[in-house]
């Protein structure tokens, strides 16, 4: 009966930590459960495996029985016979006796609850089929939900398909590009009455033509005729919200900006709660002047002298 090294099963080191065995088991069990490979026979195998490494490894006096042993396990009665008569115990340095290394294959070698023959003989029969009733949570899903700002600035509805699902959700106004929030038990099935695992979603929102959002507040820029920005005036400013009348005062400057409160963006899941416009305002100066305009202007330049 070959020796079996249940570290290489589960791919950990002699030195693995109680919590890291544990989540190497985890790992490797769900990916090779039978329910989840019903028609894979070296899965089936594999599993088996696994959990026979684990039933040794997670035990403390099992796995402290078969670090001690080893390859020579076939041997511990002799070692701990000439142990005692010498006054001591058995233990790690004890010399070999040429056992075989193990090459990753149960070789069919196994009883009918699915333990080998060098877990049988080192450790005795047992009565559970290890792994067959443990509860596995399902796998979580990511998903990335694209969004333009205005549908971000309202609550609304969207259907969105994952692994061939529809799942119908109501997405707050004022989500954050990057975002992510979770929809529990809407991913993968759970194991033997486990959890359904969780989806995520991330939102991704397209930059705006004209606005621009930081945060809860928005900020655009407004282009004023030269006249309007000397005399004031009164212009009509597009929003997210709809269109609003924005007073001008004269003498309006270039590069000079204004606040309109609460007509940012919406506050996430606070309702009512917004963050304010910024507005920016850039002069045009008039291009393709008549020699009667342009004598007009010089007029004034004159009585501002």
């Amino acid at each position: 009966m070959a020796f079996i090294d249940y570290y290489s099963v589960l791919g950990v080191s002699k030195n693995a930590t109680t919590e890291e065995i544990k989540k190497a088991y985890r790992k490797l069990a769900r990916q090779y459960h039978p329910d989840l490979n019903p028609n894979d026979k070296q899965a089936h195998t594999r599993f088996q495996q696994i959990n026979e490494a684990n039933e040794v490894l997670s035990d403390p006096d099992k796995r402290k029985k078969y670090d001690q042993y080893g390859k020579d396990w076939q041997h511990a009665e002799q070692f701990e016979k000439a142990g005692q008569a010498a006054g001591g115990g058995f233990g790690q340095g004890g010399q070999g006796f040429g056992g075989q290394s193990w090459s990753g294959d149960f070789g069919g070698a196994m009883n009918e609850e699915g333990f080998s023959e060098f877990f049988e003989s080192l450790f005795g029969r047992t009565g559970t089929r290890a792994g067959r009733n443990v509860k596995f949570r399902g796998e979580d899903y990511n998903a990335e939900l694209h969004l333009n700002l205005v549908d971000a600035f309202t609550t609304h509805q969207q259907t969105l398909t994952v692994n061939g699902k529809n799942i119908r959700i109501t997405i707050p106004a004022g989500v954050q590009n990057g975002q992510v929030i979770r929809l529990k038990g809407h991913g993968g099935h759970g194991v033997n009455g486990g959890q359904n695992g969780d989806l995520y979603i991330t939102f991704a929102i397209a930059d705006h033509a004209h606005l621009k959002r930081m945060g809860d507040d928005l900020y655009t820029t407004v282009e004023l005729d030269l006249y309007t920005a000397l005399l004031g005036g009164e212009i009509t400013l597009d929003t997210l919200s709809g269109k609003i009348k924005l007073k001008i005062q004269p003498e309006t400057q270039n590069g000079s900006k204004t606040r309109l409160k609460g007509k940012g963006f919406p506050v996430y899941k606070k309702e009512n709660e917004h963050g304010d416009l910024y507005v920016t305002f850039t002069v045009k100066i008039p291009t393709h002047l008549t020699e009667k305009q342009k004598e007009l202007i010089r007029e004034l330049q004159k009585l501002s002298s």
